[in-house]
């Protein structure tokens, strides 16, 4: 008799979550070994795995790029997408979490919540993509569940539900205990699953006072858990799987569960999780889109016209690849389709099943998979593309700010042309890269999201595109704020040239909008106080643009203006010379002028860095912060092992990855994640109070 159920219900869209270096990579590789995706373990250390196959992420050891791979586990697909750790290409991930329907969040067993896992957890939170928790390392020497689970609880604030407990533990770690089930999963030491067991005697206390912590945990959360707890003194297997699944895809709960990736062991009881507690396409709300005005939603519906959202473009040997999530409707290839972002119509080629660098030719793909297509001449990373007669556009991921320029350029002249066509196909690919002329120098500029960001790209040129190129130190993207305003800043615009002239009379108040470089410092607030419709609304919406059009270029040095806020007191018009245009230009010039008799500040973009380094390395350390102008906020030691927590200016972090592998011995490690802006040093000008 055939099934009636939809098959979208055992479709897992997933993604892999944590701080760079705590396994994620090879928590990918063990899932991928485990469901018989490949038949060899690959390895980070050896190069061999297979979602980390570009030649830079073997030879750094890192994931630079999400990579999408797909396995079957039990009846269930699994479409899981690799995300990188390292925080210069945390756009990877945002691009990725937005089109992700679940996540599997690693942590370190020894470290616990580390700073990138703070930021890819809060990423997820933004996007209200469901997760569970996997503690690695659990055979590290100083590995311990608990202290993990209670920095998830203090930093992240879930409400962790932990559902297994080691057995043996750093190096003698063989397996866990079952608590939903009560009972003992074993591996061997190739890292072969043994027969489930009972709980062993030794164990059973412990397992059963972990088991009634979690019972009570899921009845706090889960009305029809808590009514069978407070009837029954006890919850079945059956109400604690059904209310943990309906926790972790409300959010309410996280699912924790351990293991040793490295070891192959932990992970078939994972994927059960992740098939168990996890979303399908269609657990998760309808997408909601709009179009002219027009708000309008698609379920994750075959049958429904077609809408998907293109979050990724790959360059390969053989051609161009655009990575769509369909979410709903069926593609098939050949087909037409409508850039609902660029309003034109484009052609699919071929439809591609992903498995890393390697590609599965399909006919067709249908809402709720993830797959690459060819074909597609202008889609970028956040176009939408649905049936042409059904239009939808949908919110693109959101694209982080680049914080660090490199001046580049061609080693040879006759390369200038392919450098530029090099970049424009880099900056196609990776959306957090940005290319701009600068006009005082003559050079491209390269920006991104941190020095490594850069480097890469500066590699790939050379590799991916023979093109061989000089760069630069790297120039930090500054700001320019006020500090003392001034009030009834006087600005008459009169042109005449024949014809209809221009005419705009304005007059602005200019004043700080928040705490330098803090929070609300990247405001630009305008309202107007004109009383009696001497400026007529049209013209007040026109000096607003113009004010904005005013903030790209500051007085101290043509940096972009943050941190005020402008209203306009009073104005006049002229009968038959004013315009929307010439108050534009008013509001234009007079800001820029007002400017100029403010007090102003110059900010630069500053990180929070977190560095782990040897005890007796710690005096060291501090010190080269403080030459760096670093402030330093905090200082742990556990088990011979500092961590220092530090604001540190971005211009004075590069080359301190070298600097602080000389002083540790190769030992010390750091990471960076931007932390705003804050004042410069003797960069303050002095300001009247009118003008």
């Amino acid at each position: 008799m055939r099934s009636t159920e939809n098959p979208l219900t055992t479709v897992r869209n997933i993604g892999i979550l944590a701080h760079v270096d705590a396994g994620k990579t090879t928590v990918t590789e063990r899932i991928l070994y485990a469901a018989g995706a490949t038949h060899r373990r690959g390895e980070v250390h050896d190069g061999t795995t297979v979602t980390d196959f570009d030649p830079q992420e073997r030879e750094r050891g890192i994931t630079i790029s999400s990579a999408a791979v797909s396995c079957a586990w039990r009846g269930h697909r699994i479409n899981l997408i690799d995300t990188p750790g390292h925080v210069d290409f945390a756009d990877e991930v945002e691009r990725s979490l937005r089109v992700l329907d679940g996540a599997v969040a690693v942590f370190d067993a020894v470290a616990g919540v580390e700073p990138q896992s703070e930021s890819v957890w809060r990423q997820a939170d933004r996007h209200g993509v469901p997760r569970i928790a996997f503690v690695n390392k659990m055979d590290r020497a100083g590995a311990d569940l608990d202290a993990a689970v209670a920095s998830l609880r203090e930093r992240l604030h879930p409400a962790p539900l932990v559902v297994q407990s080691p057995i043996g533990s750093e190096g003698g770690f063989r397996g866990v205990v079952d608590l939903v089930r009560m009972r003992a999963l074993v591996w061997d030491d190739d890292g072969v699953p043994l027969d489930a067991v009972p709980v062993p005697e030794p164990l059973r206390a412990a397992a059963e006072a972990r088991r009634r912590i979690l019972e009570e945990a899921v009845a706090e959360l889960h009305p029809a858990a808590l009514e069978e707890f407070c009837a029954r003194d006890t919850l079945s297997v059956s109400t604690l799987t059904a209310a943990l699944r309906e926790l972790t895809r409300t959010g309410d709960g996280v699912v924790v569960l351990c293991g040793s990736a490295y070891r192959n062991r932990g992970i078939e009881p994972l994927l059960d999780a992740v098939a168990a507690c996890l979303p399908s396409p269609l657990d998760v709300p309808a997408v909601r889109g709009a179009y002219d005005g027009a708000e309008q939603e698609r379920s994750a519906d075959p049958e429904a016209p077609f809408a998907a959202l293109a979050f990724k473009v790959t360059a390969t040997p053989t051609g161009r690849l655009t990575w769509l999530r369909v979410y709903s409707g069926t593609l098939e290839k050949g087909t037409a389709v409508w850039d609902a972002t660029a309003r034109r119509t484009e052609r699919v080629g071929r439809i591609l099943r992903m498995r890393a660098d390697r590609q599965t030719p399909l006919d067709r793909a249908s809402a709720g998979d993830i797959v690459a297509v060819t074909g597609l001449k202008g889609a970028r990373a956040g176009t939408t593309l649905c049936r042409p007669d059904a239009p939808l556009l949908l919110e693109p991921p959101g694209t982080a700010e680049p914080v660090v320029s490199v001046a580049v350029e061609a080693c040879r002249s006759t390369d200038t042309d392919r450098l530029a066509a090099a970049l424009a196909r880099l900056t196609e690919e990776d959306p957090s890269l940005v290319v701009r002329g600068d006009p005082e120098t003559g050079q491209r500029v390269l920006s991104g999201r941190g020095e490594l960001h850069l480097e890469v790209a500066a590699e790939r040129l050379r590799r991916t595109y023979g093109v061989e190129v000089r760069t630069g130190r790297p120039r930090v993207a500054l700001r320019e704020t006020v500090v003392r305003g001034v009030t009834g800043a006087v600005f008459r615009h009169v042109k005449q040239d024949g014809g209809a002239g221009q005419f705009a009379h304005v007059v602005l108040d200019v004043e700080p909008a928040g705490g330098e470089g803090g929070p609300g410092a990247g405001d630009f607030a305008f309202r107007s106080a004109v009383i009696g419709g001497r400026v007529p609304q049209e013209y007040v919406r026109a000096v607003e643009a113009g004010c904005r059009d005013a903030l790209t270029q500051g007085p101290l040095g043509g940096h972009p203006v943050t941190g005020l806020r402008v209203t306009l007191t009073d104005g006049a018009t002229h009968v038959k010379d004013s315009s929307e245009a010439a108050f534009r230009t008013a509001g234009r010039l007079g800001l820029r002028e007002a400017l100029r008799a403010c007090g102003m500040r110059l900010l630069e973009p500053v990180a929070a860095v977190t560095v782990t380094v040897p005890e007796e390395a710690v005096g060291g350390v501090l010190g080269d912060l403080a030459a760096r102008r670093g402030r330093v906020s905090g200082q742990t030691v556990r088990a011979g092992t500092a961590v220092v927590t530090a604001v540190v200016p971005l211009a004075e972090l590069f080359g301190y990855a070298t600097r602080l592998r000389g002083r540790t011995r190769g030992r010390g490690t750091f990471t960076t994640r931007p932390a705003g802006y804050a004042p410069a040093p003797g960069t303050a000008t002095p300001a009247s109070a009118t003008v």
